[in-house]
């Protein structure tokens, strides 16, 4: 959320200095109405040309985000299912211990008492160790998502020249309008998911 507030900062930034460079430039009585024009109709001047991608459907359409999703999704239910699993036996550990605690020596109860600490600091560091592996897992794959992404739009704009290609979720996003023939989802879709079946 923090980089798409930056990028679209980063955007807003770009335009206003191309409203101010047009502004001083052209040298008209009425500047703002030759900006205007030349950014709606790319005339005369610099010309702005804009599209979208909708995140929320390029997830829910692209083959190989799906696919990861599912593998992590598995990958933390299986962690979550294996300290289940290990807290519950050191649980029943303890129980048969508290059992036993009246006939146990002192010497017996402490080294009891050690030994149970010991099985919990080292499930404390399993939790720690594999959450660890999991969020690094999780950044390689928006890493590796953002490249796919941003390799793909690099070929799919080398002839369709736009200026800037946004990112847009509905109730997320810092974009408040979006005209929808600028919707280039669904191209980003079929290239993509093309892209990951020709490497297969």
């Amino acid at each position: 959320m923090k980089r798409l507030s930056l990028v679209l900062n980063v955007v807003l930034f770009a335009l206003v200095a191309v409203l101010f460079y047009l502004h001083f430039s052209e040298g008209k009585a009425t500047p703002a109405a030759g900006v205007n024009r030349d950014i709606a109709s790319g005339g005369g001047g610099t010309s702005l040309s804009i599209a979208y991608v909708n995140v929320d459907s390029l997830e829910a359409h692209y083959g190989y985000f799906q696919k990861k999703r599912e593998e992590l999704s598995k990958k933390q239910d299986a962690i979550q299912n294996d300290l289940s699993s290990r807290a519950k036996a050191l649980q029943d550990e303890v129980a048969q211990l508290q059992k036993k605690a009246p006939t146990m020596t002192q010497s017996e109860g402490e080294a009891a008492q050690r030994s149970i600490l010991q099985k919990q600091q080292a499930l404390q560091q399993r939790e720690q160790d594999l959450r660890e592996k999991f969020m690094q897992e999780q950044q390689q794959f928006n890493l590796d998502l953002h490249n796919r992404l941003d390799a793909f739009l690099k070929t799919y704009n080398a002839d369709k020249h736009y200026t800037f290609i946004l990112s847009y979720a509905e109730g997320v996003s810092d974009i408040l309008y979006k005209d929808s023939t600028k919707d280039i989802t669904a191209d980003v879709i079929r290239g993509l998911n093309a892209a990951e079946a020709a490497s297969k």
